[in-house]
Formats: C-alpha cells, sequence, structure tokens
C-alpha cells in the first residue's frame, strides 16, 4: 500500500507539472519568425513578437539591430530557428528557397505552423494579409490595415504611359508578368513594357542591348541598388532613353509599407506621364 501511494502521488506530481508546462506554453506570447523583409515590418506593426528575422529585414530600424538575425531570405539557418522554438514562422514562395522552407516544415514541432505565402498580385496581398492576421490571432487590426491601405491606393489609375522596371544590371534583367511589380504598376497607371515575357526576363549581357526594349525606366534600389552614378551613366550611353531612380520598397514590398509609398508611386506615375513620347 505504501509503494501504491508512493507512486500515485508522483504520477500525480509528474501530470501537475506536464499540466503547468502547457498552461505556460498557451500563455507565452506567440513567438513569430519571419523569413520576408515585408511581412517582418507588417508583423512588427501589429505588435507581434517576432524573435527571429533574416538580414535583410531593415524594418523597422529599432528591430534590425536588436532582434535574432537567422540568415538570408535564400540562406535561413534551420537550426537557429528552431533553438528559437516558434509557433509561427512566415515565409514566401518567391522570397524563400523551396527545399529551406520544405526542411524547416518537416523538422517544426506540431505546434508550430509555417505559412508559405505567395503574393504577385494586389488581391494575394490582401489574401495573405488575412491569412497571417488569423495565424496571429489579430483579425481585426489587420482589417483595419487593410482598408486603411485600400482607401490610401483607391481604384487603379488609367494608363499614361510604358515603362520597363529593372530589377539587374549585369545581365540586364526586368520585372515582366505575374510580379507584384507589374500589378503596382498596373494599378498606378504605368503600363508595363515587359508584357507577355516571363516573370523576371533577362534581356542582355549588357544593357546597350537591353535598354532598347523601352523608352523609359524605373531604376530601384532594390534588388539591384541603382544610384546616381549608374543613372548618369545609362543616359549618357542611351541619349534617347530616360531613366529615373525609384524605391524598390514601394513597387515591391507589400503589407505595411504601402501605407507609406502612395505618394512615391504617384510621383513615378506623374514621371512617366511627361517623359512618355506624344502619340
Amino acid at each position: 500500500m505504501s509503494a501504491a501511494n508512493v507512486t500515485a502521488s508522483h504520477h500525480c506530481k509528474s501530470d501537475w507539472r506536464s499540466h503547468g508546462a502547457k498552461v505556460d506554453h498557451y500563455l507565452r506570447p506567440m513567438r513569430v519568425v519571419s523569413l520576408v523583409p515585408s511581412w517582418t515590418e507588417f508583423l512588427h506593426d501589429l505588435d507581434s513578437h517576432v524573435v527571429g528575422q533574416t538580414k535583410f529585414c531593415v524594418r523597422p530600424r529599432s528591430a534590425f539591430r536588436s532582434v535574432d538575425r537567422i540568415g538570408g531570405t535564400k540562406t535561413i539557418d534551420v537550426e537557429k530557428i528552431l533553438a528559437l522554438q516558434p509557433d509561427l514562422v512566415v515565409a514566401n514562395k518567391e522570397e524563400n528557397d523551396r527545399e529551406q522552407v520544405q526542411e524547416l516544415m518537416a523538422r517544426c514541432p506540431a505546434h508550430c505552423e509555417v505559412v508559405v505565402t505567395d503574393v504577385q498580385s494586389l488581391d494575394s496581398v490582401w489574401r495573405a494579409m488575412h491569412q497571417l492576421g488569423t495565424s496571429l490571432e489579430k483579425r481585426k487590426e489587420t482589417n483595419q490595415m487593410v482598408t486603411q491601405i485600400q482607401e490610401r491606393w483607391g481604384e487603379a489609375k488609367p494608363l499614361v504611359g510604358k515603362a520597363g522596371y529593372a530589377v539587374w544590371s549585369k545581365p540586364w534583367m526586368a520585372a515582366g508578368t505575374d510580379t507584384f511589380i507589374h500589378h503596382v504598376m498596373q494599378h498606378w497607371g504605368i503600363d508595363n513594357a515587359l508584357v507577355g515575357t516571363s516573370r523576371y526576363p533577362s534581356l542582355a549581357e549588357e544593357s546597350s542591348r537591353g535598354v532598347p526594349h523601352a523608352p523609359l525606366w524605373l531604376l530601384p534600389s532594390e534588388p539591384f541598388p541603382f544610384q546616381q552614378k549608374h543613372l548618369a551613366a545609362l543616359q549618357e550611353d542611351h541619349p534617347l532613353a530616360a531613366f529615373r531612380l525609384v524605391d524598390g520598397e514601394a513597387f515591391s514590398w507589400y503589407g505595411s509599407r504601402m501605407l507609406h509609398v502612395a505618394g512615391h508611386l504617384q510621383e513615378v506615375a506623374k514621371w512617366v506621364s511627361e517623359c512618355s513620347p506624344a502619340s
């Protein structure tokens, strides 16, 4: 009887500890790891508990310096992510490496959700934001943000001119159709000169043969960091074309960054209109 009592007491204590651990796990803030710079800013703006993000997640600046970095978007550190014990991992079909994300999904514990977003249009942005808002249990805050963005962006604008959007210098690459960049351009009235091509066509090894594909070119700050020196050199080599530096985040970041870029996109559309050849 004595031995039985000891055994019963031991099991009772173990059950209590197990229950307590489960309660503590349930009550702790949801631990989130982001593999996507755009979503990282969105997560922080929703006041999520982000415990890991990539080295390219530069917004907000305070988090860039304080949150653990888990590699690059194409070179995530799976071991480090697992060590952070996340409850939610946010990835993207285009931004991240498929095999790395699949490994992460296979090795994450059952309680951890890995959400792989696929953003190619404005409608897909709203769907992805609502999906993440549900996973974060922040539906109300997400709904409010989506509404704010939609009001700030308004309805699609009439096309005012045609331009190419460069994404790389050597080789000369551009944003084609079925890209978020394309849909942002179209929404703000900028006709994409590379319609009908692949998603990111490589037009030529050198700009001398790539630039003639479009009368105007937008030169973004990312992924290739076009700067004033690049613009000046291109303008000198191609006097019949026109070039403008643009904020790459404005055209390629989704989520809460979209709240801050409407003015810039409107200015770029105005430049395209003014520089386009008279029809």
